[in-house]
């Protein structure tokens, strides 16, 4: 049997957000709730150690407690094998400076590759949500000879500035790869398409530190693994690409298979969770052949008192719907929802109250939000304009411990 590759993985998870407040007004993306029990960064790390990638460092920066207290909590691998998870904050390695970007986090965190000398570095993001097994990408990457491979899919053209493009000719090989270009090419089969990079990639390990010290010495560089990086191993000509459709993934189904979510947006964060809740759900958490691995909340179970009911929605332990309606929803652990309260198409994140009669439509309450009895929200978006945050597609979002008004 050949003898597989030493692999570490790297997990970029130093990003702001911005686009996600108020939900990260005092956490890092990674951190953010999602799917009732879950963080962010679960997909990636559950990707990572269901796909046999048992090293793994994230790299983090922007307000990192949550999220480094999540990881040391919930992501313990078993020792005797010699796996971790580990938070790595930014330790200005290379100078008085944090990170200039992804590729500077990846530079100054050097020294975790050259303690684990490894044969692979997957270097992944911490900010999706999808099912995928590396290993297939790893094997396609050492097969290919490519000193980096990245991660590919389709999407639409109108939304594809927002990632990197890749142009390949051959189908393996990139050509061209263009960062967030305003006017993104088509696909010559689907001409309202982009082929784009899911911001994961896979390295040949000297490859990585070779572009690393290239772009270090780069005055004129953003030192950012789409923009600089893989530019640059394209122009050498080491770039291949991975198709993640190719992907196939234990337990898939026929639905779900070749799902990605980029939740950058809170319009995309609530359009995430409204993809879990139908009958046949389009992205599957129920998924036991490959996990979503998530910190067991030790509460009771979910309890529904004096009539109160939940269709079509996913109700975490420890909430108490007493009286109440819930119709296409997401309940975190801990919710309480008070006799006559009626909670419509809206995500409610731990601890959440909602008071005697309030409604809750379209809506997304951060934790321990309090909803006072008879409040509305999300039923006049022009009044709630004035009080809170609105996305474009008319969500209503609360930021950690607000209090609605009555």
């Amino acid at each position: 049997m050949a003898k597989r590759p030493r692999v570490l993985g790297i997990v970029l998870a130093g990003g702001e957000g911005k686009r996600l407040m108020p939900l990260t007004l005092d956490r890092a993306k990674p951190a953010v709730p999602f799917g009732g029990v879950h963080r962010m960064i679960d997909f990636v790390l559950s990707n990572l150690v269901n796909g046999g990638v048992h090293k793994i460092a994230v790299l983090t920066q922007y307000k990192s407690h949550s999220l480094d207290r999540h990881i040391s909590t919930a992501w313990r691998l078993a020792s005797l094998t010699g796996g971790y998870v580990t938070p790595v904050p930014a330790q200005q390695r290379r100078g008085p400076h944090w990170y200039l970007g992804s590729a500077d986090a990846i530079y100054q965190s050097l020294n975790l590759i050259n303690d684990e000398s490894p044969d692979i570095v997957a270097v992944f993001g911490a900010d999706n949500v999808y099912r995928m097994d590396p290993s297939q990408m790893i094997d396609q990457h050492i097969e290919s000879g490519a000193g980096v491979t990245v991660a590919g899919i389709r999407v639409k053209r109108s939304e594809a500035s927002a990632f990197g493009v890749i142009h390949t000719e051959d189908g393996t090989t990139i050509s061209e790869f263009l960062e967030k270009p305003a006017d993104p090419p088509g696909l010559p089969d689907s001409p309202d398409e982009s082929y784009v990079s899911m911001g994961n990639y896979v390295f040949t390990t000297e490859a990585l530190r070779e572009a690393l010290d290239r772009d270090a010495v780069d005055a004129e560089s953003r030192h950012d693994m789409g923009g600089n990086i893989v530019p640059q191993l394209v122009g050498r000509g080491l770039a291949a690409v991975y198709d993640f459709n190719a992907n196939v993934v234990p337990g898939e189904t026929e639905r779900d298979h070749g799902y990605w979510r980029d939740v950058g947006t809170i319009d995309a964060y609530y359009e995430a969770h409204r993809d879990l809740i139908s009958t046949h759900p389009i992205f599957n958490l129920y998924n036991a052949d490959w996990p979503i691995f998530a910190l067991p909340a030790q509460r009771p179970p979910a309890k529904f008192v004096s009539g109160g009911s939940a269709q079509e929605s996913m109700v975490s332990a420890g909430c108490i719907v007493s009286g109440s309606q819930v119709v296409h929803s997401v309940l975190s652990p801990g919710v309480y929802l008070e006799q006559g309260a009626v909670v419509q198409e809206s995500v409610l994140a731990d601890g959440v109250r909602v008071g005697a009669g309030a409604v809750v439509r379209r809506a997304i309450l951060d934790k321990n939000v309090v909803v006072p009895a008879g409040a509305h929200l999300g039923v006049d978006l022009e009044r709630d304009r004035d009080s809170y945050h609105v996305s474009d597609g008319g969500v209503v979002v609360l930021g950690k411990g607000t209090v609605a008004l009555r």
